[in-house]
């Protein structure tokens, strides 16, 4: 897989990733690319919103958006303005198992972004001003999101499908929660998620080995050792079968469903990745794009997909339609399911299948950040570095036998958890 290098794409392949140590225990996933004089670096750390405190949902991404609004001597402003000054482009993000980030520079301006990255990652100030504005960005989205039906609707259907576990909490937090969280809540939380024993590191661009261990010694070296996690337990959907309306006046109505899934980390994931491609997961081409939009009209997208968490997989679905036709709409839907429990798709259906996801799976490795944010996944699931080179083999040997395996453990008796926001009829 070599991929030709126009404006940030790089040259290199990603299957050429090699191993980069540097002292402390610290790795990194290394491709040179030396085409263009930029550097891509993607990291991320275990533990995510799912170690946020009882009560106060949206600590951790609170802390994700407060890492680079100041940091050691440097107020927000002035943090800010230094990334501006060389066109250094730094993320932070959190989701429900991971808190991560992302750093993008030239090659000149590479110790002053990893001085900047070091300082957010080691010495957030998490001033006042700082954590009060961005309490106030979260909580108006929050506010505009309770009249959004589909926001509503995943809320509702992860609150109902994991009762009182952590992943039923939302990821950024209620109006509430947010008010309660204090500046010792956001150190603590920082004490609980960086640590260099649960880092994966991943490095792109025009630098050799060497400069990469420097890099990660500067970055991340002076990290705590071990991170404070607590182990979430692991889960499964609850009330499958059943259907729960959120009653909102909009002449739509947007649907969430769920079943069954398989981790990234099972060897039966691509079976059942190649599965969901046929069901849900191909954009124009999959069962519920020609059933439920092209031969009937009854929305203008529906579609699934595999989705991994630490402690739980399942089949996530979504959909929307006249509040009159949501009944005939999951009818359809749950058919295809029986149908594929059944019958299993036609060989000529599994092959194209195949061919798509084998042939377009190099778009994901087209520029040296897709590049970075793909190896520092495959990392952090713990595939190996040589799972991209594997990969399109995995996918092409995939068997009837392997999707009707993948149906069982997916699928099983085809019972899914429905959230309709809106007001359906006859739900």
């Amino acid at each position: 897989m070599n991929l030709a290098e126009t404006g940030t794409r790089t040259a290199s392949s990603p299957t050429q990733a090699m191993p980069v140590a540097a002292a402390r225990g610290i790795e990194a996933w290394h491709v040179p690319s030396p085409v263009v004089p930029m550097i891509a670096i993607a990291f991320t750390f275990e533990g995510g919103a799912a170690q946020d405190p009882e009560g106060k949902a949206g600590t951790a991404q609170m802390l994700a958006r407060l890492l680079d609004e100041g940091a050691g001597d440097l107020s927000s402003d002035a943090f800010q303005e230094a990334l501006a000054a060389r066109a250094i482009e730094l993320h932070f993000h959190a989701g429900p198992d991971s808190v991560g980030g992302s750093l993008k520079m030239l090659v000149k301006h590479a110790d002053e972004a990893i001085r900047l990255m070091a300082l957010a990652l080691n010495a957030p100030r998490l001033d006042p001003i700082a954590i009060e504005r961005v309490r106030s960005q979260m909580t108006a989205s929050l506010r505009y999101q309770q009249n959004d039906p589909g926001v509503m609707a995943s809320r509702r259907y992860f609150r109902e499908a994991f009762p009182g576990h952590p992943y039923s909490r939302p990821s950024s937090g209620t109006t509430e929660s947010l008010a309660a969280i204090t500046r010792d809540d956001l150190v603590a939380m920082h004490k609980t998620l960086i640590g260099r024993g649960c880092l994966k590191v991943a490095v792109v661009g025009a630098v050799e080995a060497d400069g990469v261990a420097a890099m990660l010694e500067k970055a991340f070296g002076t990290l705590p050792e071990k991170a404070a996690l607590t182990p979430v337990p692991a889960t499964h959907i609850h009330d499958l079968g059943r259907r729960i309306v959120v009653d909102l006046d909009v002449p739509q109505s947007v649907i969430r469903f769920g079943l069954g899934g398989v981790a990234w980390r099972d060897p039966d994931f691509i079976p059942a990745y190649v599965l969901n491609h046929i069901l849900g997961g191909g954009a124009f081409t999959s069962r519920l794009f020609q059933e439920v939009r092209e031969k009937r009209g009854l929305a203008y997208s529906v579609g699934t997909s595999l989705t991994s968490h630490r402690a739980v997989a399942m089949t996530w679905g979504y959909t929307a339609t006249k509040n009159e036709r949501v009944v005939e709409a999951l009818d359809v839907i749950g058919d295809e399911i029986a149908r594929l429990i059944a019958d299993g798709p036609s060989d000529d259906e599994l092959q194209k299948a195949k061919d798509y996801l084998t042939g377009s799976y190099a778009l994901s490795f087209d520029t040296s950040t897709k590049i970075a944010n793909q190896l520092v996944q495959i990392a952090f699931e713990g595939l190996g570095m040589d799972y991209i080179a594997r990969r399109n083999d995995m996918v092409a040997s995939v068997t009837q036998d392997d999707i009707r395996r993948a149906t069982g453990r997916t699928f099983a008796d085809g019972k899914m958890l429905v959230v309709a926001a809106g007001r359906p009829v006859g739900l």
